[in-house]
């Protein structure tokens, strides 16, 4: 088995040590964040980062690299405060990883794709049209992460569009039905299978 120590990881060449951490921490989330300025300009942006915050209000967050740099998606948030999650899946995985690249902010990635935006019950930002889960999102607030100054997003879940036979009895999302992507490091996609589901576990006796 291969181990780098630290020292080693902080002499690595760039692209290969940022290779090496982006996908050591294992498989990610796969989504398309979409959000309008205030000027009306349409932006969607893949990211592998939107996490579970809690069920109880529905909350999810998602981070942002330190905003020395351009970041539109952030910028379209914090002027709206509205933003909208999209489950990328098998079809469009191309077009969703070309959404990485760094346009100005007057240009709308869904002119530069075959993505198509998508409006659903008067919300302020677009959705991508045929993915099967879609999210509507209120900004709650940001945390700074010291270490990086990276910042955490914290939305709220304004409302939840999911096809039809993903949802089993019980609620469970079953996103393998969709073929929904994940992402392993910055440019590794993945289609997972659901192998099983597992019942609550309780300490044995």
């Amino acid at each position: 088995m291969a181990y780098f120590s630290n020292e080693q990881i902080d002499n690595f060449h760039h692209l290969f040590k940022i290779n090496l951490i982006n996908s050591c921490s294992g498989y990610k989330s796969a989504n398309l964040l979409g959000t309008r300025s205030s000027e009306g300009i349409e932006n969607v942006a893949v990211f592998s980062s939107v996490t579970h915050i809690g069920s109880h209000p529905p909350l999810l967050g998602f981070f942002c690299r330190p905003t020395s740099m351009l970041r539109n998606t952030y910028e379209n948030i914090k002027s709206t405060g509205y933003y909208t999650i999209n489950h990328i899946h098998e079809s469009i995985i191309e077009d969703a990883h070309h959404t990485s690249a760094k346009y100005d902010s007057n240009i709308s990635e869904f002119d530069k794709t075959k993505l198509i935006p998508e409006y659903k019950n008067n919300f302020q930002a677009p959705f991508v049209k045929n993915a099967p889960l879609k999210l509507a999102m209120e900004y709650v607030e940001e945390y700074i992460i010291k270490a990086n100054d990276t910042i955490l997003v914290i939305g709220k879940i304004k409302g939840l569009h999911v096809d039809d036979d993903l949802v089993e009895s019980d609620g469970f999302i079953n996103l393998s039905k969709a073929k929904i992507a994940t992402i392993n490091g910055l440019d590794s996609y993945a289609i997972p299978e659901l192998k099983t589901r597992l019942a609550y576990q309780r300490p044995k006796k």
